[in-house]
């Protein structure tokens, strides 16, 4: 099993609980001692949806293509530190060269998304929807999938795809084939192909758990099949929550990631990546005011850094990401001074037979953008 082979590869360990009684102030000091130490040997790369208290570390931070395009980028750091997620670190290992090592701080770091579609799944969705449409399908999977994954989609011929380059990556699905699998979120794709023309009654779900297509209609009308997958943060944005700043705030502009459902999409003003998020607040006007739909930290940090501007979550009740926020100071701590004792906690290696499939299709996407 390849998921087995890849956790067979990784290194796990859990933090001493010694560190959760260390100060702040100490860890933060032992953290620039140790950058400065191993200078660019050491490497940090920090998502957008991180914790502020190790992003203010970070040597690159951006999203999941942002942080793919410098992991392929840096062909110089001997260690790196990846402030992110499971998949984020399988990917920066894929791309970069033999003598660097990958570390997830905390082997927790997780996506539920990406674990909403397995290599079993996918295997057996694929040889029913080839059964039923024969060799007219490209695979599409977003990044934020397992590695496996990724090694399935390049072997035939799909491309991985982020929310900055969704819309670019599908246009070119279509100029190779007929139909589209999208994994393993159903929203981005949905948003995708929607915005592209594509009917939503030319869309049909692909169900894992009963391994079955979900479609009313006729199967040859199928343009796009989209994996029933979702990220558990943005399905939390509803239109009921858009109703609301409607009626108490008309003149806030709301913007939410594509990630969102194809309702809450439709009836925002502006919809796009985390990237695009923060570059329309960027070059807002002092004093325009902001509903967000998309992670909690990201929506925090975007708060603080435009006091001329008000700004919200488009849900109030919204938390963190409960897998994406899971490394912290003292994980990345901990990380970093096993590394001066010569220690390489929780590395991540993806098998030699899935990178090479995998990076096939992540070089088709960066060949793309």
């Amino acid at each position: 099993m390849e998921l087995l082979d890849i956790l067979e590869h990784e290194k796990k360990e859990m933090m001493p609980e010694s560190y959760k009684t260390r100060s702040t102030e100490e860890m933060e000091k032992r953290v620039r001692e140790i950058k400065e130490k191993f200078g660019s040997r050491l490497y940090i790369p920090g998502h957008h949806y991180q914790k502020d208290e190790v992003v203010k570390f970070s040597d690159v931070t951006g999203d999941s293509l942002q942080l793919a395009q410098a992991a392929a980028e840096n062909k110089d750091a001997e260690y790196i530190v990846f402030c992110g997620v499971h998949f984020m670190a399988e990917t920066a290992d894929m791309l970069t060269t033999e003598h660097q090592k990958v570390l997830l701080p905390d082997m927790r770091a997780g996506c539920s998304m990406a674990d909403m579609a397995d290599i079993e799944q996918t295997d057996r969705a694929w040889e029913k929807l080839q059964n039923v449409f024969g060799d007219t399908i490209l695979p599409l999977t977003y990044v934020n999938s397992t590695a496996a994954i990724k090694a399935f989609v390049g072997k035939n011929g799909g491309a991985t795809v982020t929310s900055s380059n969704a819309k670019k990556m599908l246009e070119w699905a279509f100029s190779q084939k007929q139909r589209i699998l999208f994994l393993p979120d159903q929203h981005l794709g949905r948003n995708t192909a929607f915005d592209l023309g594509v009917p939503l009654d030319k869309m049909a779900i692909w169900n894992p758990i009963s391994n079955e297509l979900e479609y009313d209609g006729n199967p040859e009308d199928v343009v796009v099949i989209l994996w029933k997958g979702h990220c558990s943060v943005h399905e939390n944005f509803t239109v009921k929550n858009i109703e609301h700043i409607r009626k108490t705030e008309p003149d806030m502009n709301i913007i939410v990631h594509p990630e969102c459902s194809r309702e809450v999409v439709g009836l925002s003003d502006y919809a796009g990546s985390t990237k695009y998020i923060i570059d329309m607040i960027e070059a807002a006007e002092p004093g325009t005011k902001w509903a967000v739909g998309t992670e909690m930290n990201l929506v925090n940090r975007i708060i603080q850094q435009h006091p001329d501007k008000k700004i919200v979550s488009l849900n109030p009740f919204m938390c963190p990401c409960l897998t994406m926020n899971r490394i912290d100071l003292p994980h990345l701590l901990w990380t970093l001074e096993g590394l001066e004792k010569g220690e390489t906690s929780n590395r991540i290696v993806v098998p030699e037979h899935i990178t090479q499939d995998a990076v096939l299709a992540l070089n088709r996407m960066l060949a793309n953008v």
